[in-house]
């Protein structure tokens, strides 16, 4: 667990935030703690889907759900908001580490502890699925590793994220390359013979220390689950012989979890963990893990609603990496939230400012007056990266051409390649022509601008931005607006000068070549206007919420 940065949040609900227990594609968890002492894992979605009502009505449908199970071998849902105005669930919470992090620090799990796992998953698969659910992302990831045996986590947020319209209009499955079946890639129906599948990779994994699918991207992950056989190293006898039963390609071919169970534990999951089912050096690391959590003390107790920032969580421009992870959202008061622009300028007196900014830009994240300074995703696309990186399907996505693709994995899927630039007859020539560079941006709107973004009417904060303004003609690159959620997704938009008139610039914004998938593509315009000694920011996509930025020049 990460100690919480001065500008992360420190209530989420009910519930006061002691840590970050870690960050995915679908969001970040924290550990938390409820009035009366209740240790909880709170997970936060990731921003951009607050955007899509179709998510939010899918997230409150499986988190209803999720709150009817409670089997042994699973992590309850507790809590949830998915009316917030970033969504947020809270979980039941054990001290232990992931699957995935224990085979990373100390290797390959023992025979019987890998028996015992899967057991325990498999009665966990069994009880989720009689209740007419199904998990979609049982991977290392997902399973806590504790001393009274393994727990299933992460229960309705992964369904919730299958269907909506900012996944699937980028051709994104709810999933983790190297875990998911190949109907889940495919596309096709998925049930509970998914989870069966990816319970088979997670045994793999763990007696075996890599998993059965193997690749150097995500694209030759998720051909090798389609159309390859996987591979299980060492792995032998039993326990080798219900990997490959679970890892059958069709789903009619997989044992049902109640089967895969009988087949490790006659007696039952729990005879296998009474004696101890962990390693030594694992007991250790769950003792004292649960230990430090016993005293762990709680920060200052602080009133619901926003919380203060006090310090920049993503760097200036040298300093900001695609990817990397800024601060999670702060819920909010019903009042408008007021972001001064960076350096400590004076709140706007207009309009409250999102959105982004043009040129040149690389953002970072600013503590606003008074804490609330909150960032969002700041594209209502922005791709799932993590536990989604690079997942984009479709089957003829998936033929022999794809190993030895350029897909990137980190780009959290595949780049989109815009359009050469806004067409000339989108270009009002009227500031002058496209040769005329030394007078078509006035030097008020010259240099290096930042500021803080919001979006839907300045309800829903959207990321930090920098601006460099340069001089362009008409028809020419005025610059390139690189956009960074408070997640670390970042986008950039080219910004093409397309009007110059006293009283503000307008430009057409087009999303640049080697944006992740879930970047905005769509041409749009924005305005740039003097507004006393800083610029305001205005686009007019609807797909991104409309944002707004006031900002304060740096440089």
């Amino acid at each position: 667990m990460q100690p919480l940065a001065a500008d992360e949040p420190a209530v989420i609900g009910p519930y006061r935030l002691l840590g970050r227990l870690g960050a995915g594609g679908m969001g970040r968890v924290y550990l938390g703690r409820s009035a009366g002492g209740r240790t909880v894992a709170v997970k936060i979605v990731h921003p951009h889907l607050a955007l899509d009502d179709e998510f939010r009505a899918r997230f409150r449908r499986e988190i209803a759900a999720a709150r009817r199970v409670g089997g042994a071998w699973t992590a309850p849902v507790l809590d949830a908001d998915p009316d917030a105005p970033v969504p947020w669930a809270a979980t039941a919470y054990a001290a232990g580490p992931t699957v995935a992090a224990a085979v990373e620090a100390d290797g390959p799990l023992p025979a019987h502890s890998v028996r015992a796992l899967g057991a325990g998953l498999a009665e966990a698969l069994a009880a989720v699925h009689e209740l007419g659910l199904v998990h979609r992302d049982v991977k290392p990831s997902n399973v806590l590793l504790t001393l009274d045996g393994p727990l299933l986590i992460d229960f309705g947020i992964a369904r919730a994220t299958d269907g909506t319209a900012s996944l699937t209009s980028s051709g994104v499955s709810v999933g983790s390359p190297g875990y998911m079946s190949p109907e889940q890639i495919l596309g096709k129906d998925v049930t509970g013979a998914a989870d069966v599948f990816s319970l088979g990779a997670v045994l793999a994994f763990a007696a075996t220390g890599e998993p059965p699918f193997p690749g150097d991207s995500s694209a030759a992950l998720l051909y090798k689950v389609v159309h390859e056989e996987p591979e299980l190293g060492a792995l032998s006898g039993e326990l080798r012989e219900v990997a490959e039963a679970c890892l059958a390609k069709e789903p009619g071919r997989r044992p049902a979890p109640g089967e895969v169970a009988r087949r490790l534990a006659p007696d039952g999951a729990a005879r296998l963990m009474a004696g101890g089912w962990l390693p030594g050096p694992l007991v250790e690391q769950v003792s004292r893990s649960a230990v430090r959590l016993l005293n762990l003390e709680a920060a200052e107790a602080v009133p619901s609603g926003p919380v203060g920032f006090s310090s920049p969580s993503v760097g200036g421009a040298s300093g900001v990496v695609g990817g990397g992870f800024g601060p999670a959202p702060v819920m909010p008061e019903a009042e408008p939230v007021v972001m001064p622009g960076p350096r400590d300028a004076p709140p706007p007196s207009v309009e409250q400012p999102p959105g982004k900014v043009s040129v040149t830009m690389a953002a970072s994240s600013t503590p606003g007056e008074g804490g609330r300074g909150r960032r969002v995703s700041c594209t209502v696309a922005l791709a799932v990266a993590g536990a989604l990186v690079g997942a984009v399907v479709g089957l003829g996505f998936l033929v022999g051409p794809l190993i030895g693709g350029t897909d990137d994995e980190s780009s959290g899927g595949s780049a989109y390649s815009p359009a050469p630039g806004p067409a000339s007859s989108a270009v009002d020539r009227s500031a002058g022509p496209p040769g005329k560079t030394a007078d078509s941006v006035p030097s008020r709107y010259l240099g290096t601008w930042e500021g803080q973004a919001t979006a839907l009417g300045g309800t829903l904060p959207v990321g930090t931005f920098r601006l460099t303004v340069h001089r362009a003609g008409v028809g020419e690159e005025l610059g390139r607006l690189v956009q960074t959620d408070q997640l670390g997704g970042v986008c950039t938009d080219v910004l093409t000068l397309k009007k110059v008139t006293s009283a503000r610039l307008v430009v057409t914004s087009v999303g640049a070549k080697g944006n992740h998938a879930g970047c905005d593509p769509a041409p749009h315009d924005v305005q740039l206007t003097p507004v006393g000694d800083d610029l305001k920011y205005t686009s007019d996509s609807a797909a991104e919420g409309n944002p707004v930025s006031r900002m304060s020049k740096v440089k």
